[in-house]
């Protein structure tokens, strides 16, 4: 098992995470404007809980990180959070949840060498965003064509259902539900499905809600 190592910022004209617009006043309050709901928050914090275990488990010595609408920097450009895709939530192995000895601000993807091995979205309109494959803009495809987490996945709240794709010959092929009605994420051993009920004092309206829930192995 490798971690990621990082190149002294002597080595890049790129800036490094210190230097690049984090979530507290850029792209996140633009996608929290344009409809971002406050459920959110109770959905992500579960499924970091639900994952514990495992991930003590997988990370004995705690080496990953688990990012909530923080930025992955995959371009640089001007504005430079034109550059950054910022999942609602992500997970990355074998990476140090600290930079020397600093809170991460955001990931870089040129100073990591390590993507995320799954990247969530939950949709707050109707889902186009997430599913956008135009070259260069579209979400889903800097998400399968530049920062290639192996998992994708799209949760609608208002229809109770996770849409899961998986990087194949890279390329995202839908992936089938088991026989459960569950998405195995075979690598970080977990099945990804909807659970109903109330989290943190948020229940999701009636029998079409649901919160996101990871029944381990």
């Amino acid at each position: 098992m490798t971690s990621a190592t990082n190149p002294p910022t002597a080595l890049t004209p790129f800036p490094d995470y210190t230097q690049l617009p984090e979530s507290d006043g850029t792209f996140v309050f633009a996608k929290r404007a344009e409809g971002k709901n406050w459920q959110e928050y109770p959905q992500s914090i579960l499924l970091t809980d639900s994952i514990q275990p495992v991930l003590k488990k997988l990370n004995s010595q705690g080496e990953y990180c688990i990012g909530q609408d923080l930025g992955i920097y995959w371009c640089l450009t001007d504005p430079l959070e034109k550059g950054a895709e910022a999942p609602d939530w992500f997970y990355v192995p074998n990476v140090p949840p600290t930079l020397n000895g600093q809170t991460r601000r955001s990931y870089v993807l040129w100073q990591e060498s390590i993507a995320p091995l799954i990247v969530l979205e939950f949709v707050s309109g109707d889902g186009s965003e997430e599913r956008d494959k135009t070259p260069w803009k579209g979400k889903f495809w800097v998400y399968e064509q530049v920062i290639r987490p192996p998992f994708y996945g799209i949760y609608e709240a208002s229809k109770a259902s996770i849409e899961v794709y998986h990087l194949i010959e890279g390329q995202y092929q839908v992936l089938p539900a088991n026989e459960r009605g569950h998405y195995p994420i075979g690598p970080l051993e977990v099945e990804l499905g909807i659970w109903l009920g109330v989290y943190q004092n948020v229940e999701l309206p009636g029998c079409v809600g649901g919160i996101y829930k990871v029944i381990c192995y």
